[in-house]
């Protein structure tokens, strides 16, 4: 048999051992949801097993997943479900400042940048209206929007959500706040500075 023959025979036999390979991303399977004949009950999505145990994104912390004190509730939590310290305002500033000052300003008046450029103008945070408003509502405007507001759920996970919400708190107190509510080592200080 001549070389170039040889040659042909064993590139051809290569091209089809080849051609007949079967890889994991190229293997028989179902489209999501589709009927099956292989199962009793038709189905080509399979039942959790019985006794299954959730991990990681179970939501099971309604408060802090939900901003409400039941799932199917529509009453708000009054309260921070995560522990508010310096680090948590710290953050809540920075997020605020990147995702709510373009519209809400910087200090929460309701005058950000977006206002000045004529588009509609979000509520202040100090009225009335939004002291009033227990932190499960601003959780839920944040998560789920309201008005021309869009969701933020997808691009504000949860804790920084909290966050927020404890920094808005801290805007709204230091437009109320009275020498009464320092702390008394710190009001020493502040009235020996004169301020």
């Amino acid at each position: 048999m001549p070389k170039h023959l040889t040659l042909a025979v064993i590139l051809t036999a290569a091209a089809l051992a080849t051609g007949c390979r079967q890889d994991m991303h190229d293997q028989p399977r179902y489209r999501p949801l589709a009927a099956s004949t292989f199962f009793p009950d038709g189905r080509s999505a399979r039942p959790a097993v019985e006794g299954a145990v959730a991990r990681g994104y179970l939501k099971n912390d309604i408060p802090l997943y939900y901003g409400k004190v039941a799932r199917d509730s529509k009453e708000f939590v009054t309260d921070i479900p995560v522990k508010v310290d310096k680090a948590l305002l710290t953050r809540g500033q920075d997020r605020f400042n990147i995702f709510c000052s373009p519209c809400h300003g910087a200090a929460g008046d309701g005058e950000g940048m977006v206002v000045q450029r004529g588009l509609k103008h979000p509520p202040t945070y100090h009225s009335d209206k939004m002291h009033q408003q227990p932190v499960g509502y601003y959780f839920d405007v944040i998560s789920n929007g309201f008005g021309v507001m869009p969701s933020y759920a997808s691009r504000i996970p949860v804790n920084d959500r909290w966050a927020i919400i404890a920094y808005v708190r801290a805007l709204q107190l230091s437009r109320t706040a009275t020498l009464d509510d320092v702390p008394p080592a710190e009001r020493a200080r502040l009235e020996a500075s004169g301020q």
